[in-house]
């Protein structure tokens, strides 16, 4: 009798493992079917994916760094050139506010 309960124990594992694996199938195939669902809609609502997200935004950030240091150097030149012609300008500005008086209309 001893080794009749042993063969239905060992049946009703078999039994409890094989319905385990089979449960594990079914819940890879549900993943499957619903990340594909998912995929399409996102695709439909033209989500980007966190990827390319995140080479836009290294993308952004190297152009932001990029328009500073442009931004500081034209600002040096700027200040260069403008002291070199200081003069030039004031001739220019008190010319035209002398033809401005001059002109009534």
């Amino acid at each position: 009798m001893n080794n009749g309960s042993n063969r239905v124990l060992d049946e009703l594992a078999k039994l409890v493992t094989d319905a385990a694996g089979a449960a594990q199938g079914v819940r890879r195939e549900v993943e499957t079917a619903f990340r594909g669902q998912a995929e399409r809609l996102l695709n439909t609502m033209d989500v980007v994916q966190r990827e390319d997200f995140e080479a836009v935004r290294e993308m952004a950030i190297r152009a932001r760094a990029e328009n500073t240091a442009l931004l500081a150097r034209i600002e040096a030149l700027e200040a260069l050139v403008g002291n070199k012609s200081q003069p030039a300008k004031t001739a220019k500005s008190s010319a035209a506010g002398s033809r401005a008086k001059k002109d009534p209309s």
